[in-house]
């Protein structure tokens, strides 16, 4: 399988088309696998009993998901997030990054689905998985 994008495309991209957010986020690795991504924790993500929100970890999961779908068809800006689901296994580490691990597990013409592991820096074990449905839009 021939990736479209690379780690640096897939930056470019994101800073392109979300910049609101793209700060926040580190590509580390696009390859046939999927992709590695890196949030930075900062306060704004923290919770009350000071660990990271739920909704950061979606954002980590989507944001991901996203990206490995693009490595693989190029930059569809309009392939949208259709359906997730979440399963919080571990408290993560306040004041360390959340790293996630995005593959592929169905591209279809229409529909990608995929899932993301998602860990606290420094910890073997996730503290998170998310599966993920995107719907890519017809080739004009």
């Amino acid at each position: 399988m021939q990736l479209q994008m690379d780690a640096g495309a897939l930056t470019v991209f994101l800073a392109r088309e979300f910049g609101q957010v793209a700060d926040e986020f580190e590509v580390e690795r696009a390859d046939a696998a999927g992709v590695g991504m890196r949030l930075k924790v900062g306060e704004k993500h923290l919770r009350p009993g000071g660990t990271v929100s739920g909704p950061t970890i979606f954002l980590l999961a989507d944001v991901a998901m996203y990206l490995a779908i693009l490595a693989r068809i190029g930059p569809v800006a309009l392939t949208v997030t259709t359906n997730c689901a979440i399963d919080f296994m571990r408290k993560p580490v306040a004041g360390r990054d959340l790293l996630g691990e995005a593959r592929v597990l169905k591209l279809g013409r229409s529909l990608a689905v995929g899932d993301v592991m998602v860990f606290s820096e420094g910890l073997a074990e996730p503290v998170a998985r998310a599966s993920l449905t995107y719907a890519i839009p017809p080739k004009d």
